[in-house]
């Protein structure tokens, strides 16, 4: 069964959920940003500022609880896991749903506390919204990341505006759909055992091992068979 690797192009995007990859075009100045990139920028900086206080290898846990911090409240975790399920969101229980949606979201704090500690020195550019209106319920962040001594990266994010906040549900790497991803790789466990309850179970199996074991199990995100 293929497996769903992040390599560390693939963690660059996990930064606070501040994109990256390189594109030609205008960047927008920090002093122009629109409610959403603002956000973007706020929670990155937040998170860089505190990963830095401690040494994210020894104390991993303490990370991941400082990337959960500020990352909860700016994902939404209903849409972003109803979507990579499809089909089997709609027929799941209500229990099944709870429990996958807090397994998935545990394997996606620590794979971005992973990328904060393996990109320490980042800077956040972003591209201009399109057709941006003050009124528009959906957009796509496009931001620039730029690392010294390292290629930058480029990462389209999915976000909806729920009341008056802005929230992220998916993420686009180089055309690559990570909702997409997630959802074909899960669907395709979940064909083969005939349960959501052992992908759920994988799930919590592999988070628990990452947590323990520290960032280099978080390194690579293998969530099916072969993780």
């Amino acid at each position: 069964m293929q497996k769903l690797t992040i390599t560390k192009t693939w963690l660059a995007w996990l930064l606070t959920l501040a994109g990256l990859m390189v594109m030609a075009g205008p960047i927008q100045a920090a002093d122009d940003l629109l409610p959403p990139q603002q956000l973007i920028k706020e929670v990155s900086d937040q998170i860089q500022r505190e990963l830095r206080q401690i040494d994210y290898k020894v104390d991993f846990k303490k990370a991941v609880e400082i990337v959960d911090k500020y990352i909860e409240p700016h994902v939404d975790f209903d849409r972003f896991a109803a979507l990579v399920l499809g089909k089997y969101w709609r027929t799941a229980t209500p229990a099944q749903r709870e429990r996958f949606k807090r397994e998935f979201k545990t394997m996606l704090i620590r794979t971005y506390a992973t990328a904060y500690g393996e990109y320490a020195d980042w800077e956040i550019r972003f591209k201009p919204i399109r057709d941006w209106s003050p009124k528009k319920k959906k957009v796509v962040v496009q931001t620039e990341f730029v690392q010294p001594g390292k290629q930058p990266a480029q990462v389209a994010f999915r976000m909806i505006r729920k009341g008056d906040e802005w929230k992220a549900y998916d993420v686009v790497i180089e055309g690559v759909d990570l909702v997409k991803n997630y959802r074909t790789t899960f669907t395709q466990e979940i064909a083969q055992t005939g349960s959501l309850d052992a992908l759920i179970e994988r799930l919590a199996q592999r988070n628990r091992e990452a947590l323990e074991k520290g960032p280099e199990a978080s390194a690579l995100v293998q969530p099916v068979a072969g993780a």
